[in-house]
């Protein structure tokens, strides 16, 4: 097609064979539904819908989206619906990003463990941040936190890390009070990372004695409590990696980040730069290389094999709040934090740009005033099959 930029899916479509012919006998049936649905994304195996304008008589045909979660077209739409209900939480704070990793040594038990060693990440995670902000020695607040997991690097590779976004100050103790953080400082990352790395090494220590773990393929040596209790000294004496930036903007800077970070998936298309003899060529920055920006090639069957390693477990939950922004504390608590700040609501139109605006309301291509909005209904033998489009139609594959 002419003017087609190379997508995920086109990857999948040309090696998805070659890749189960190598990895079939191993990947979960929600890595053959991810590599099934994203090459079948809007595209005709899906079927049609329509949609009309409510202002004008314009009215086009798009194929049906897949709607997964990994997939790199769908995520854009749900990330501006999720950006407009978090809107509403927001406070007329400076914010604070703290992302916590985990050293490579425990990639390959997390591979092996997702939902259970995921889990242990959110929990370990969550519980620092709370913890040393409601020591008095540090801020003495009940503070709110909303984490996104990722589990890749930008090479692709399997490294799970927390981003947690969370406001720069909180609730005293006593509730009485809205307590700012200073100005250029947040928490103390070495005793984030401290008291982090002893949470998260004293669950996977509790589940090891619980039998909870899997140590199959080539971690079955860890199984040993030998070999498994030297593998947590080990890391026990090593530094762990806490980022924290300083605090910054408000509640518009702070969507940004958010659609930065929510509804990421491993590498976006707009990375892609071209599959040739069997070769994807895609951008990344090397991090080990001060971020500098480099161009890497993969055979195209590792790359659908990196690719769907980070397929979460079926019902895994990504984004998770916690403190005051806890599902169950958050309408209460964001009141009595609005009251003490003095503070109302937000406008939640100010705060969405215009592209998402328009992502939320899809304007009318023809008339520029009106909302497109999906005809309830479908083809039917006597009207054409889907492939069959009336001719007023405008097809629209994008």
């Amino acid at each position: 097609m002419t003017g087609h930029r190379l997508e995920v899916a086109d990857v999948f479509h040309a090696h998805q064979n070659q890749f189960l012919q190598r990895w079939g006998h191993v990947i979960s049936d929600q890595q053959r539904k991810v590599l099934r649905d994203i090459g079948r994304c809007r595209t005709a195996a899906l079927g049609t819908h329509l949609e009309r304008c409510d202002r004008c008589d314009y009215e086009t045909v798009a194929y049906d989206s897949c709607r997964n979660r990994h997939c790199p077209k769908c995520q854009s739409s749900a990330r501006d619906r999720w950006l407009m209900k978090q809107a509403a939480s927001l406070l007329p704070v400076p914010y604070v990003h703290v992302v916590f990793t985990v050293p490579e040594q425990l990639a390959p038990l997390a591979l092996r463990n997702q939902r259970l060693f995921y889990n242990l990440l959110f929990r370990a995670a969550s519980e620092t941040l709370l913890e040393i902000a409601a020591d008095p020695r540090h801020l003495g607040t009940r503070i709110g936190v909303l984490a996104v997991l990722h589990t890749w690097s930008q090479n692709l590779r399997h490294h799970p890390h927390l981003h947690c976004l969370v406001p720069a100050g909180g609730l005293a103790l006593d509730r009485s009070r809205w307590i700012r953080s200073r100005h250029n400082f947040f928490l103390p990352v070495r005793v984030l990372s401290r008291m982090f790395r002893g949470k998260l090494l004293a669950f996977l220590k509790q589940s090891y004695r619980r039998n909870e773990l899997c140590f199959s393929g080539t971690l079955a040596a860890l199984s040993q409590p030998r070999a498994f209790h030297s593998l947590l000294h080990a890391l026990r004496q090593r530094d762990w990696v806490v980022y924290s930036k300083p605090p910054f903007g408000g509640p518009e800077h702070v969507l940004k980040y958010l659609a930065r970070y929510t509804h990421r998936v491993a590498i976006s298309n707009g990375r892609l730069l071209s599959l040739e003899s069997g070769q994807v060529r895609f951008r990344w920055r090397d991090s080990r290389h001060n971020h500098r920006s480099a161009v890497m090639a993969l055979d195209a069957v590792e790359f659908i094999r990196r690719f769907l390693i980070h397929v979460l477990p079926a019902g895994f939950v990504k984004i998770r709040h916690f403190g005051l922004l806890a599902n169950r504390n958050r309408r209460q608590g964001l009141a009595l934090c609005r009251t003490h700040l003095h503070a109302t609501p937000p406008d939640i139109g100010e705060l969405l740009t215009e592209p998402q605006k328009s992502a939320l309301n899809r304007s009318c291509p023809q008339c520029k005033r009106g909302t497109l909005h999906l005809v309830p209904q479908r083809f039917s033998v006597e009207q054409g099959s889907p492939n069959s489009l009336p001719a007023c139609a405008h097809f629209d594959s994008s």
